[in-house]
């Protein structure tokens, strides 16, 4: 019997695992494969904010969790002595037209105003060049740059290892590798393994990235998916620059500087796909207008391309809290792109909310709840 059974060795799950820790609950994490073998295994690491317009629950909820991340991360580093790769180091996106550089000068203004945390000023900038010279090619740029300097990275896999060398430090958390979920029991509170053994729970969350999802409509007795995973295809090359350097992004295509030379890019959004796992044209595809864009890693050595599966909610935002019809049963999925950035805040609301304490900061749209009662209203609107 363990207090809190944790379903998966991703960003999400692992966060929990802290999240439990810090509130002493006796927990037991377990990954079907081994820690990061999901999408949170991938490359990319870019930790992006928000535009800073049109400000609302959900945008102030990423925007408190990306600023509390970096104290997080100190903390974890100085505990552990690794580190995750983290630096705040701005973005570039080029302006192309005119029209976006008047659209960048209002979001300049709008950044003053919601891009405050106590006295930290984050700043969305717009320039005519770029802050830092042989990085982004100007041509992209004919009407300007934006700088925005609340953006930020990690370095995926390094993080990843980093809180799993915290839990495994702990004496309430157990993690345990290559055990695969079969089917949970939420009234026994028993979740069975496909290895024959089982486990007996107080609670149970379900952070298994986009398996989570088969197994949260196994809990409905109507037929209906409360979520999809959309492929994403990224690369890893050896390039000699400066880790320094901000993020570039346009039109869905990042190039994340890292230490020792090394620069992410990606990524797709492939809604229909025939291999989850597997690169194609697409990436050459990217890496060819990553190099137009960034010159300086134009025949950068590729040390890695990955293709992986990245959860999506059917409400679009993350899944987070308790199933409306299952007491024991909680979620921690879905956040697609934005899941290394808010992951623990997510993770805090929800051990929060187990422990019988409240946490009004999760927007509405976030909550288990309002996933699947849009997945409600969806099948009640299909034909019969």
């Amino acid at each position: 019997m363990t207090d809190l059974l944790i379903i998966g060795g991703g960003i999400m799950g692992l966060w929990a695992g802290v999240m439990a820790e810090r509130d002493g609950l006796r927990t037991l994490l377990v990954e079907r494969e081994v820690i990061g073998a999901g999408a949170s295994g991938g490359v990319l690491g870019a930790l992006m904010p928000h535009m800073p317009d049109r400000w609302n629950a959900k945008k102030q909820f990423q925007f408190d969790a990306l600023i509390s991340l970096e104290t997080e991360i100190a903390a974890l580093e100085a505990a552990t002595g690794l580190s995750a790769g983290y630096r705040r180091c701005g973005r570039l996106m080029p302006l192309a037209k005119p029209h976006l550089r008047t659209i960048a000068l209002r979001h300049e203004q709008d950044a003053l105003v919601n891009w405050r945390a106590g006295d930290r000023q984050f700043h969305w900038h717009v320039r005519d060049l770029p802050p830092v010279e042989d990085w982004l090619d100007s041509t992209f740029a004919e009407s300007g740059v934006v700088f925005d300097t609340l953006a930020a990275r990690v370095a995926p896999r390094p993080f990843l290892a980093m809180l799993s060398a915290s839990l495994r430090r702990s004496e309430l958390v157990r993690i345990e590798e290559g055990r695969a979920l079969v089917r949970i029991d939420p009234v026994a509170g028993r979740a069975d393994f496909a290895d024959g053994s089982t486990e007996a729970f107080g609670d149970c969350v379900i952070a298994n990235g986009v398996d989570a999802f088969a197994f949260l409509d196994g809990l409905v007795s109507a037929p209906g998916s409360s979520g999809t995973g959309v492929k994403g295809q990224a690369a890893l090359l050896k390039a000699d620059i400066d880790p320094s350097l901000p993020v570039v992004f346009t039109d869905g295509l990042y190039i994340v500087p890292h230490e020792n030379g090394m620069v992410a890019v990606g990524s797709t959004s492939e809604n229909t796909f025939d291999a989850p796992f597997s690169t194609d044209g697409q990436l050459d595809a990217l890496l060819a207008r990553a190099e137009d864009l960034v010159p300086g890693i134009r025949n950068a050595p590729i040390i890695e391309r990955w293709a992986g599966l990245r959860p999506k909610a059917i409400g679009r935002d993350p899944m987070a809290g308790r199933h409306p019809d299952h007491q024991r049963i909680h979620t921690l999925t879905g956040g697609f792109k934005i899941s290394f950035g808010i992951a623990h805040r997510l993770a805090s609301t929800v051990i929060t909310e187990i422990c019988g304490k409240t946490d009004n900061s999760l927007p509405a749209s976030f909550r288990c709840r309002a996933h699947f009662d849009l997945l409600g209203s969806e099948k009640t609107k299909a034909p019969q």
